[in-house]
């Protein structure tokens, strides 16, 4: 069984469902200011924004698209004691639609220089050291083995980095597939160890390499990082190998997850970047969402889907069900996942609530 020093996961990470309506909607009962939201319409294909607080109210990037930062006065207008506001744009708050907002909390503020080769940057950032969690703008210099602080004070497990100010893919280490390439978030790539993404090297306890693609480090670019330590009993980042079977694979967390994104480890028609949360549907859950597409929650391509990804969210983990191609179908095939959730007991050694 395991124990973690959070002892409440809604006060670090929370989903908040609600609906549109096409104005300025104050969104409450999240249970904290988040520093990061995460935003997709259920029920219409509108694409999936972020918004967070180091780069400031209205900056949306798209994680379906390689666009740069844009200004958008209507979507994400603050980040509230409780939750957020929104405004009157489709992708934010469309009359009617049916909305997911994923929430995550940092709040320390950080800044300084950058470290390693190259002429040194600046960076600011939020962490969460408790959480496991940091939210770093930062700028590159162009030269293989620049570094940019994460703040975490332990390695991270997952890395997630946006060029701001220009068209870039969304670039993604993750502890399981290694430093010598990455991920991308917007597309259904699987690993690309084409380019050298963090200089072939792992992170440490305090910063995060990075090499010379663009995507992570052009001279005088700006970027944010999204980076993610593992937390005992509330988050988990690691891989699965998938059996073929509608008796899926089980994969153990030590926590009941209440979020897990999947993503194949290939490149195919397939291999997207799933999403689910016990706050849409809990057992048997059949409704994805999508980081690099714009459909609905359960389709895809627009129309409903013949064979949807399914997962089953239990009290220490989760096991893949019947899904076709996407994992749950195909024998051998690689998913690597981030999860967060709630352990059953915490640090204090008293039954966690649910919440």
């Amino acid at each position: 069984m395991a124990y973690t020093t959070i002892n409440k996961s809604g006060d670090c990470f929370n989903t908040k469902l609600f609906t549109g309506n096409g104005g300025t909607q104050s969104i409450t009962g999240v249970g904290f200011q988040p520093v990061w939201v995460w935003l997709k319409s259920r029920s219409v294909a509108d694409s999936p924004i972020l918004f967070d607080a180091v780069r400031g109210v209205t900056k949306r990037l798209m994680t379906n698209s390689t666009g740069a930062e844009s200004t958008e006065a209507q979507e994400v207008q603050s980040f509230d004691s409780d939750g957020f506001t929104v405004g009157s744009s489709d992708n934010a708050n469309r009359s009617g639609a049916t909305m997911v907002g994923w929430n995550w909390k940092a709040g320390t503020s950080i800044s300084g220089a950058t470290v390693g080769l190259g002429t040194l940057k600046t960076y600011t950032g939020s962490v969460n050291t408790t959480a496991g969690f940091s939210v770093i703008k930062y700028t590159g210099n162009g030269t293989a083995g620049h570094q940019f602080p994460h703040g975490l004070g332990v390695a991270p497990k997952m890395v997630i980095v946006k060029r701001t100010n220009s068209s870039a893919q969304w670039i993604v280490y993750h502890t399981s597939t290694g430093s010598t390439g990455a991920t991308y978030l917007n597309d259904t790539g699987g690993f690309n160890t084409v380019q050298g993404f963090w200089n072939n090297s792992a992170p440490n306890s305090t910063s995060m390499p990075l090499g010379t693609d663009a995507a992570g480090n052009g001279n005088g670019d700006t970027y944010i990082a999204y980076c993610f330590a593992e937390k005992t009993g509330y988050s988990k980042f690691g891989k699965l190998i998938s059996n073929g079977s509608d008796d899926g694979a089980f994969t153990y967390t030590g926590f009941a997850p209440k979020f897990v994104m999947l993503k194949p480890n290939v490149t195919d028609a397939w291999s997207h970047w799933y999403m689910f949360d016990t706050a849409r549907k809990e057992n048997l859950n059949d409704m994805p969402l999508y980081a690099n597409l714009s459909t609905q929650e359960g389709y895809y391509g627009g129309s409903p889907a013949t064979n949807y990804a399914q997962i089953d969210i239990l009290s220490n983990g989760f096991k893949i069900r019947t899904g076709s191609g996407w994992g749950g179908g195909s024998s051998g095939r690689e998913l690597i996942y981030m999860a967060f959730g709630q352990s059953i007991v915490g640090s204090n050694g008293v039954t966690a609530k649910a919440r």
